[in-house]
């Protein structure tokens, strides 16, 4: 008996090439693809330009100032070369730079505290409670900001010499922070008025207070709008230069701001460009490297409430 063995038919399939179909497919895409591109990036462009030109603009004057603090020029004490002259000079200063540092960071830290303190609470109170004279004593606060600051600063002055805070860094602390609370207290406000209520409920359902729910759960959500306060009022407090000029009388408390000033016309009225320009570059310095890194959280903290259903 002769078994003959039969080859498998061949199957020849009708499908279309699913793949290839596919391939061609993406290469037109990637084709059409590219002239949106370059539609996009040519709208972007004056756009770029723009922010580009913006930075040049404000960056300038720090460069310029930051080069010539430590360049040779005549009338300083770096003739010759470049060098830290004019920063030795601004160290020997009358009291020593050191000095008026430490008068600037008891200021703004100060500031701060205090700022951030009383705003944390009235953001709150504002936010979640419902009082007789809510909205007028908000509108009060906030009509602060249209009096002129130079305006209020004596009638402060003589308060401050009643209390026995004339001539003194505890009073311009206390000054800075008055004209920091209004829009402290506004950006606190949103902060908490972002966070959607049910958060205080339910953890009032779980047996906390009014205290524990501030700090347990409101505080950390509003981190980002307490950081923004913060710099604003550290900005405000270690630049300010009008409150310290009015309010202290004492060359050992003069805060940076204010020794750099009288740094300009130290001898005969001349000025003395270089030991000004090395007190510009430490004045900006902390303000650059906080603003750097706390720059998400200012962001965030001026995002808050934006979003707001």
């Amino acid at each position: 008996m002769t078994i003959t063995r039969k080859e498998p038919a061949t199957v020849t399939s009708t499908m279309p090439d699913v793949r290839g179909h596919g391939r061609a497919r993406s290469r037109s895409r990637s084709r059409e693809a590219k002239p949106t591109n370059f539609f996009g990036i040519a709208i972007k462009m004056p756009f770029w330009i723009f922010t580009a030109a913006l930075a040049v603009i404000f960056l300038y004057p720090l460069v310029w100032t930051a080069v010539r603090s430590v360049s040779p020029l005549a009338g300083t004490n770096q003739t010759e070369g470049w060098g830290l002259g004019n920063y030795i000079t601004l160290a020997g200063y009358q009291d020593g730079i050191l000095q008026y540092i430490g008068n600037s960071v008891f200021v703004s830290l100060l500031t701060v505290i205090l700022t951030l303190v009383i705003s944390l609470f009235g953001g709150y109170a504002f936010a979640r409670f419902q009082f007789r004279g809510k909205n007028a004593l908000f509108l009060a606060t906030i009509a602060i900001l249209m009096v002129p600051y130079a305006t209020l600063l004596i009638p402060l002055y003589v308060l401050l010499n009643l209390v026995g805070l004339s001539n003194s860094l505890v009073g311009v602390a206390l000054v800075l922070t008055m004209f920091q609370l209004p829009f402290s207290t506004f950006m606190m406000r949103i902060a908490f008025e972002s966070i959607p209520k049910e958060l205080d409920e339910a953890a009032m359902v779980d047996g906390c207070t009014s205290w524990t729910v501030l700090w347990k759960v409101l505080v950390p959500a509003v981190k980002p709008g307490l950081i923004t306060v913060g710099l604003f009022a550290f900005l405000a407090a270690w630049n300010d230069f009008m409150a310290p000029l009015i309010l202290i009388n004492d060359s050992a408390k003069m805060t940076l701001p204010l020794a750099v000033s009288n740094l300009r016309g130290q001898v005969q009225g001349v000025v003395d460009y270089g030991a000004t320009e090395a007190g510009v570059v430490v004045l900006a310095l902390p303000c650059i490297l906080l603003f750097l890194i706390l720059q998400r959280h200012y962001v965030r903290g001026f995002m808050s409430g934006a979003f707001k259903g």
